[in-house]
């Protein structure tokens, strides 16, 4: 990296904010891949002067939430690594209007609306990303997404500009929105929910959360869904069909538990995991004539 880009960005951060080769299985919940050249943690106020700073400096960038919908390669990212995290996770209640910043967990902006007998976000209390992750995929489970309750969404330009975007200007659809063509990274979301009695919110969330223990391998790292589901079927019923139920690749396994997740059952590479995706997509094709699409996000060197 180059060491006056460094200086600079120093001059930025605290000290506890920048890692120099961090790991990047640290830090993405599938707990695989290489590590990252510079990783960082601004906060959203930060984050305009880091972009400035990479562009005068050419330092590639990519930014992340939770890393709860990435696989990293083996080989790991150059340039610099933006984690919308902590420090850029402020939530603002106002009456039943949600102003979450990109980097607050979505399972806790869930708990703190219920406690404000807030009803709407159940669906994503078991989601385990961030705000910015949830809108830029257009997150959703159990039959609600995140387009049921943005109002708007705040996002930075790559000229630094901030834009207030609407629900009909996000283009939100089925694990899309316009936020990665565009390359805008969300600063933070405004969310509408509805006034409801905390004893019945507090009882749906326990619901999906049991649901989700005894359906979902939630004991191994993972990246949640592997694959979108293909219209007119459900991928993980496919990859059963197709006999696939517990095949694995090096430490990397089709779940025994639910065939729609890849697990990493035993110290898998992202090679493994990758090797298995493809094999999986191959199968499901050759039987089916189905082309399944990864949800999971690629980044870095394979």
């Amino acid at each position: 990296m180059n060491p006056t880009f460094l200086e600079a960005l120093q001059k930025i951060l605290e000290k506890e904010q920048y890692k120099i080769a961090e790991p990047m299985s640290s830090h993405i919940t599938f707990r695989v891949g290489g590590n990252a050249d510079c990783y960082i943690k601004p906060s959203i106020q930060q984050l305009p002067e880091v972009l400035k700073l990479c562009k005068q400096y050419q330092q590639p960038f990519m930014v992340i939430g939770n890393g709860s919908n990435l696989l990293v390669g083996d080989k790991g990212i150059r340039g610099v690594v933006i984690e919308l995290g902590k420090p850029a996770s402020a939530v603002r209640i106002e009456e039943n209007k949600v102003i979450a910043e990109a980097g607050a967990m979505l399972s806790a902006v869930a708990r703190q609306a219920a406690k404000e007998g807030l009803s709407g976000m159940e669906f994503a209390s078991g989601i385990p990303g961030t705000i910015g992750g949830a809108v830029v995929m257009n997150a959703g489970a159990y039959g609600g997404e995140m387009k049921d309750i943005i109002t708007s969404v705040t996002v930075l330009t790559q000229e630094g500009e901030q834009k207030k975007l609407s629900l009909e200007e996000l283009e939100l659809g089925y694990r899309h929105s316009c936020i990665p063509e565009k390359e805008y990274i969300v600063l933070n979301a405004e969310l509408q929910l509805l006034f409801e009695e905390k004893e019945k919110i507090e009882a749906r969330m326990e619901e999906l959360k049991q649901q989700r223990v005894s359906k979902q391998p939630l004991e191994y790292p993972s990246a949640g869904s592997t694959f979108k589901r293909p219209e007119g079927y459900f991928a993980g019923k496919l990859i059963q069909d197709a006999g696939l139920r517990g095949f694995q690749v090096g430490g990397a396994q089709v779940s025994e538990k639910h065939c729609g997740f890849v697990i990493n059952k035993d110290h898998a590479t992202a090679a493994d995991v990758d090797c298995l995706i493809k094999e999986v997509q191959q199968k499901v094709e050759q039987q089916f004539g189905v082309k399944l699409e990864t949800e999971v996000k690629y980044v870095g060197e394979f």
